[in-house]
């Protein structure tokens, strides 16, 4: 088919909140506190483990990795995000939009893997805990997070490379506030069918698998725990499960609501909210998850800021 109206697109204009005119000033103070709050809790959890030898262990370990999944996934989005809430220039480069897609999912397939791996640690440790040492030794777990960084690549590669292939004619408006995979497809002037499939199938195996694997891993540890003579062991083990089970549920809950759909089902301005959730919200709740539910956590803090104040 040929497409009469077809242009050469250099960059793509991000309209976002643009219709909230002043408000977008209260957006950039809500949004400039959420940011910060987030990327300096994550690396506060990854300097709080790196420095206390009493938390170097796979499960910080892993937690680390996720922390700093967080930060870069949250830090691809909302910079650009701000500059836009206070700048009247909206535009993107196609380069931009690029990147900002290939961090997008290379940081998101990075937080899924991370966490069936922080599941498969709580699953060896609750119900195989005599042989947790030997099965999660040093070797296995740089080898599992080398996989989970490595999973990345080829995602955010093929995704951004497909998407920004297409030819885009008549508007180069996004209505959102990143360059996202369905609101660019949804200016594409071309058949898209080939892409939402691998899209489908790719989400299917990299978000929907993690989640039945992470979701069997739980269903053996809780018959584990509830085989446990003792109450107080009970509570202990499902302590240690706790903050994974709701970071996990904040995280595939807003991403599978938000990429699974065709691309006839996007329209403007219905997906921001449920955007904004796991886009800045998630990322924001974590690190608290994590800090204020983990005792660990909370005493190797303390001393940290203890020996800082005493330095």
């Amino acid at each position: 088919m040929a497409w009469s109206n077809q242009t050469m697109v250099n960059e793509f204009i991000l309209l976002g909140f643009s219709s909230l005119g002043q408000l977008q000033i209260l957006l950039f103070v809500v949004f400039l506190v959420f940011y910060v709050v987030t990327v300096i809790g994550n690396f506060l959890i990854i300097l709080v483990i790196s420095m206390d030898n009493t938390l170097h262990c796979p499960m910080y370990f892993f937690l680390q990795n996720l922390s700093f999944a967080e930060a870069g996934f949250i830090s691809a989005i909302v910079p650009k995000m701000l500059v836009n809430l206070l700048s009247k220039n909206k535009a993107i480069t196609l380069l931009g939009c690029r990147a900002q897609i290939y961090f997008v999912f290379f940081f998101g397939a990075m937080e899924c893997y991370i966490l069936i791996v922080m599941a498969y640690d709580r699953f060896v440790a609750i119900c195989n805990p005599l042989r947790y040492t030997i099965i999660m030794n040093r070797k296995i777990c740089v080898l599992l997070v080398a996989a989970v960084w490595t999973s990345g690549f080829p995602i955010g590669t093929i995704q951004s490379t497909w998407l920004l292939s297409f030819p885009f004619c008549g508007s180069n408006e996004i209505s959102h506030f990143f360059c996202d995979a369905p609101p660019v497809l949804y200016l594409a002037c071309a058949d898209t069918y080939r892409f939402e499939l691998f899209s489908l199938i790719g989400t299917f195996i990299n978000l929907l698998c993690p989640f039945i694997l992470i979701l069997v891993s739980y269903i053996c540890i809780i018959r584990t725990i509830l085989k446990m003579p003792s109450i107080e062991g009970r509570r202990k083990a499902f302590s240690t499960c706790s903050s994974h089970i709701i970071v996990v549920t904040l995280f595939y809950g807003s991403a599978s609501l938000t990429h699974f759909r065709p691309k006839a089902s996007y329209s403007s301005g219905n997906n921001h909210l449920l955007s904004l959730s796991y886009v800045i919200v998630t990322p924001m709740l974590n690190p608290i998850i994590y800090s204020l539910r983990n005792k660990e956590m909370k005493k190797a803090l303390s001393r940290l800021l203890s020996r800082t104040i005493c330095f």
